[in-house]
């Protein structure tokens, strides 16, 4: 039996494999007590040409300014779980409403460079819905096909020093964006261990 890489098999056949992937995996959990974020990992239902929901941070923010991102912030004291904010934020960052995602699960833990514990969260959204970036927070959104992302030739390795030491990063260049660093690790991370993509991910310091 010849095995299909994941970019070769039905979109349909995606969707299933990520759904089912999230809903019964264990999750890493971060063990350090650190400040809390929450993150959506928005994926359109489009059978044809499935797209990860992105955006860019607006220049003049005090933190990752023009990076790339997924929609999310830092847990606020109110929020009732960090599920709850991820959806709250995204609900504010892109006008994406709650009841409009179709929540899956959570994803694996990581930390941020600022030292916030990140827990990404996989939904999956209608490909109609109309999105709008907070002209307060966001330079813009945009999607990515789940196909480009699939692509070995798309990806690249960034090497980046830093205090404790150096990694290297996935990297994608998109119509004039760059995702990188943590956004690219949760996504293929989530492709490799979801879809089987086999794509090159070296461990970030907190995993090894």
């Amino acid at each position: 039996m010849v095995n299909t890489p994941p970019h070769a098999q039905s979109d349909d056949s995606l969707l299933l494999q990520l759904r089912n992937h999230v809903r019964r995996k264990s999750i890493r959990k971060v063990r350090q007590q650190l400040p809390e974020a929450g993150v959506l990992v928005a994926l359109t239902d489009d059978l044809e040409n499935p797209e990860i929901i992105l955006t860019r941070r607006g220049s003049k923010l005090s933190s990752h300014a023009g990076e790339v991102a997924f929609p999310g912030g830092k847990r606020d004291p109110e929020d009732d779980s960090i599920m709850t904010t991820a959806l709250r934020e995204s609900h504010e960052e892109i006008d994406l409403h709650p009841d409009k995602v179709d929540l899956i699960g959570p994803l694996n833990e990581v930390i941020s460079k600022h030292g916030y514990r990140v827990r990404p969260f996989l939904g999956i959204i209608p490909a109609s819905v109309r999105l709008t970036p907070n002209p307060h927070e966001l330079e813009s959104l945009f999607r990515v096909p789940l196909h480009f992302l699939l692509d070995h030739g798309q990806m690249q390795q960034e090497r980046l020093v830093y205090k404790k030491g150096t990694i290297h990063m996935p990297r994608y260049d998109y119509q004039g964006y760059v995702i990188w660093g943590l956004t690219a690790y949760i996504l293929v991370e989530m492709l490799n261990q979801g879809l089987h993509a086999d794509l090159p991910l070296h461990a970030r310091p907190e995993i090894t």
